[in-house]
């Protein structure tokens, strides 16, 4: 590859595989390419020349050829662009040696990342050298977690400016939901459970919501592993499978913000059910499924367009502020939440950073600790997500 007289506001790297080109195709249509000096990369020129024109992009969209085995081709690609954005995952598998170089560089990065063993290393092993180098490293820019850690945001935002002070017990609450997973997904959970295998210390990181706090630890959180009736809202809650990342995700980025929800917040994900014996049955039977876990999906597999066009996702924050009132914010999307919707959200990340280099300075973030309220505005804007206030 060789870019030495190129710059490219942002590359998109695993371009040809399934979540890399529904990126791609988006910031085709959103921006094309004079309002974005854009690139797709990943490891074979001929698959990335397929896809530009299954897509119909313009050949002004330059192909570069990189592979997470050869530590140069990254070099070249970290050098060459402002912001990367990376779908070559599973992270903690083929995503060290980009994050590595990155946090070196100085160079933005954006990912999808919902796997908390891995990112507990790279905020060990690089929020230093991204500090010093300038690098923002953003991760979890997809479905985990931006939707949760940015419904939290919004709701803790209000309810300091109405009442001086944060909610300091929070319920994440997924209202409605319709979607399907692709391959890639099954794939990360897989390489975790591996992981976690050949090293039980893992274990423990992936059980601690506080994995990713750098040392500080709360209060006692709520498990929310198994089935409860949330009197406030006449429903029966569930487990929520993505409960475990975006959890760990939200603390983080009350840890980055100085703790303004508190140093003694307490939050936990579940998905509603509905009320009476017919919500209650369908909260124990979504409690002992495992359908996700023996899904037979390969990486490069997923939802289809009808599929991913039709889906949606509505997912409510609500909690009683200081003054003894309830307060809810909420939050949707209107596609797939796995794949299009996420795709949408990782692009507008990585233009978040681009047009706000001031805003978050190097290190390792989460979306609403780095980006906020100008996040909020972008994907609203943009990418068909919805924010409001709808209560309180």
């Amino acid at each position: 590859m060789s870019v030495s007289n190129q710059s490219f506001d942002i590359i998109v790297f695993g371009a040809s595989g399934y979540t890399g080109r529904l990126v791609a195709e988006y910031l085709a249509r959103q921006y094309g390419d004079s309002a974005l000096k854009w690139a797709m990369a990943g490891r074979s020129l001929e698959k990335l020349t397929a896809v530009r024109e299954e897509l119909s992009i313009s050949e002004h969209v330059a192909l570069l050829a990189v592979d997470v085995d050869d530590p140069v081709s990254i070099t070249q690609m970290v050098d060459a662009c402002k912001v990367v954005i990376t779908t070559v995952g599973p992270y903690q598998l083929y995503g060290e040696e980009l994050v590595k170089q990155c946090a070196e560089r100085g160079t933005d990065y954006v990912d999808l990342t919902g796997e908390p063993s891995w990112m507990h290393g790279t905020i060990a092993a690089y929020g230093e050298l991204a500090k010093r180098s300038g690098a923002r490293i953003v991760h979890s820019c997809g479905f985990d977690s931006i939707p949760f850690d940015l419904g939290v945001f919004l709701l803790q935002q209000h309810a300091i400016k109405v009442t001086g002070n944060p909610i300091a017990t929070v319920k994440g609450r997924m209202r409605a939901m319709s979607g399907t997973f692709s391959g890639g997904t099954i794939a990360s959970m897989r390489a975790t459970m591996a992981a976690a295998k050949a090293n039980p210390e893992i274990i423990g990181i992936l059980t601690n919501p506080f994995a990713l706090t750098e040392g500080f630890a709360g209060p006692e959180q709520p498990a929310g592993m198994t089935p409860q009736y949330d009197s406030e809202l006449q429903s029966w809650s569930a487990p929520f499978f993505m409960a475990p990342i975006n959890t760990k995700n939200v603390h983080r980025s009350n840890f980055l913000l100085n703790h303004q929800y508190g140093e003694d917040f307490r939050y936990d994900e579940m998905m509603l059910t509905g009320d009476g014996e017919e919500g209650k049955a369908v909260a124990e039977h979504i409690a002992k499924d495992d359908s996700i876990s023996k899904s037979d999906l390969k990486p490069g597999e997923g939802p289809s367009s009808e599929e991913r066009e039709n889906g949606f996702y509505d997912a409510i924050f609500l909690g009683e502020n200081c003054e003894g009132e309830l307060m809810i914010s909420s939050v949707q999307g209107d596609r797939d939440p796995g794949y299009g919707s996420t795709s949408k959200m990782l692009a507008e990340a990585a233009i978040c950073l681009l047009k706000n280099p001031g805003l978050a300075s190097g290190g390792l973030w989460t979306p609403a600790a780095a980006l906020g309220e100008a996040l909020i505005a972008r994907l609203g804007d943009h990418a068909g997500l919805t924010f409001q206030i709808e209560k309180g």
